[in-house]
């Protein structure tokens, strides 16, 4: 393709309460909206894929409202969803993935509606529709596999869309090509990743939905017996156990919020309780870090911490305290989901990367 074609790329990025949209032209974002979603809104619905017609609506009426014309898109991109294992890359929405979206293969989450809003707007304006780094991405080595027990592999389920935009950007200001460090890149907030990424590959991460620290919302690892005691008790339903475990655990569970400036400020006005439970949350992060510094031998580059506790100087400067030792610590603050996902779509569009088919299955070598 000609390189002095210009292409408008529309992102559409799902969460459990808003749907953010954004317009993009080549790598430089043009418009972009949140549109919040009211409990009322979202009571009918009883499961996030009910969603679909309303979410795609709302898009749709947004971009009327800010005069953005889709026939003049050039494709759209979602955020991908807990889908089956798949190698990092740019995919093409097809009929398989949103099956298993619907289905929701790896679980109920919000992130499964973007590859079929992506392809019911792209199927409305004859444009093509893609996603980018599903957090299904599966680089591990074959050892990181194992859990102890044959029945529960251990699944590479983590924020792979900004772990490995972050660790690009990260790579070019050291100077360096990606396929050439070993970094570890923490993300931090609701839900925390920490993963090792050796020469291009992430070849070992916490899972982050049950797996590693305890987040503001999820309680991460648990002692494996009395929760099973807890389990197996009468008094909870399988239900209340994951919502238990994901959305009503960590910080939520022990200082009931899951707002870190709010605990924050408590710790600033003398609350104990706050700092220890606090401080407890970032040991187990560093101390997450510090398992991927085994999976990499020692041989780190530089140790990355991004996602939204990344704009807190009290955890980064307790992070520096506990992990600066293994590597020099870089802070990238906040998540770039929206421009990660533009510029995926945008490689394969100026023919820098053919787009994968669904799914490119993933083979140990």
């Amino acid at each position: 393709m000609s390189k002095s074609k210009s292409f408008r790329i529309l992102v559409i990025n799902p969460g459990s309460t808003s749907t953010k949209i954004a317009v993009f032209e080549d790598e430089a974002e043009g418009f972009s909206r949140s549109i919040n979603h009211s409990r009322l809104e979202l009571e009918p619905f009883d499961r996030v894929w009910d969603q679909y017609e309303f979410r795609k609506k709302v898009i749709k009426e947004a971009l009327e409202d800010a005069q953005q014309r889709p026939e003049k898109l050039s494709a759209v991109v979602g955020r991908g969803g807990l889908f089956r294992p798949v190698v990092s890359g740019t995919y093409r929405v097809n009929e398989l993935m949103i099956e298993d979206g619907r289905n929701a293969y790896g679980g109920e989450h919000p992130s499964n509606l973007g590859a079929v809003l992506a392809f019911g707007i792209g199927w409305d304006y004859h444009i093509p529709s893609f996603i980018v780094d599903p957090p299904s991405v599966d680089e591990f080595v074959p050892t990181a596999r194992y859990s102890g027990l044959p029945e529960f592999p251990r699944r590479s389920l983590f924020h792979a869309l900004n772990i490995k935009a972050t660790a690009r950007l990260a790579a070019s200001d050291l100077k360096k090509r990606y396929n050439q460090v070993n970094l570890i890149v923490a993300h931090l907030g609701g839900g925390i990743s920490v993963a090792a990424i050796g020469k291009g590959k992430v070849v070992d991460a916490n899972n982050a939905l049950d797996s590693g620290p305890f987040t503001p919302e999820r309680t991460g690892s648990l002692p494996m017996f009395e929760f099973a005691q807890w389990c197996f008790s009468g008094k909870v339903r399988l239900d209340q156990v994951k919502k238990r475990l994901v959305g009503g655990g960590g910080l939520v569970a022990y200082l009931d919020t899951n707002n870190c400036k709010e605990v924050e400020k408590m710790i600033q006005e003398g609350n104990k309780e706050a700092k220890r439970v606090y401080d407890a949350m970032i040991y187990q992060i560093a101390c997450e870090i510090g398992n991927r510094a085994v999976a990499l031998k020692g041989k780190v580059d530089a140790i990355i911490l991004t996602g939204g506790l990344a704009h807190s100087d009290y955890v980064v400067e307790r992070l520096r305290e506990w992990v600066g030792f293994l590597a020099k610590i870089l802070v990238y603050p906040g998540e770039d989901e929206m421009k990660a996902l533009a510029l995926g779509a945008l490689r394969v569009l100026k023919g820098e990367e053919e787009a994968k088919t669904y799914p490119e299955i993933v083979t140990d070598e």
